[in-house]
């Protein structure tokens, strides 16, 4: 790109001042040249816009003015998080992973005997205790506590899980610190 030579100059006279206008806004002086440098930047990438016979400085003042509230109002939003802290507490399950559990343990309850996939749901989906399951299905305790106990071991082996293992979540969690464990 070539610029006619008064412009030029008239850009080069007008850096100290707007270094001094950057110094004044910001407080520190490496983000000041900063936005010098950039004023400049898009001085010259928009030179087509300058109006000849206007002041160059004031031009390179207002885009070096609308730079630095662009970037206030920019970093307004974020957060300072050089160790990456914040970031590290921010971490969000993947929701395909649930969904896929979810998907996962339909299949497998459809699998059960009626009065299992009953028994599990009333009891463990539910939450209600065993004498009111029992009411609910017409037979005794030891039967309800036999059904669920069943139903959870059949659903543990379609599922793949260890005794001790439940699905969701947790189960996403520790693969997950397994795997950057391994890293």
């Amino acid at each position: 790109m070539t610029v006619d030579p008064p412009i030029r100059q008239a850009m080069l006279d007008a850096i100290p001042h707007l270094r001094a206008f950057a110094i004044s806004l910001s407080g520190n002086i490496t983000y000041a040249d900063d936005l010098v440098q950039t004023a400049l930047m898009r001085g010259l990438e928009n030179i087509d816009k300058f109006q000849p016979g206007t002041s160059m400085q004031a031009w390179l003042f207002t885009i070096l003015r609308n730079q630095f509230y662009t970037e206030m109002r920019k970093h307004r939003r974020e957060v300072a998080d050089p160790d990456g802290t914040m970031a590290g507490m921010l971490a969000v399950m993947p929701e395909q992973g649930a969904h896929l559990d979810f998907t996962d343990m339909q299949a497998a309850l459809a699998q059960l005997s009626v009065e299992q996939r009953e028994a599990l749901l009333l009891v463990a989906a539910e939450g209600v205790s065993y004498d009111e399951a029992a009411r609910i299905c017409g037979t005794n305790i030891g039967t309800i506590k036999s059904r669920v106990n069943r139903a959870r071991a059949r659903l543990a082996g379609l599922l793949h899980l260890e005794p001790e293992e439940d699905l969701g979540p947790d189960r996403l969690i520790k693969a997950t610190l397994f795997l950057h464990a391994s890293l």
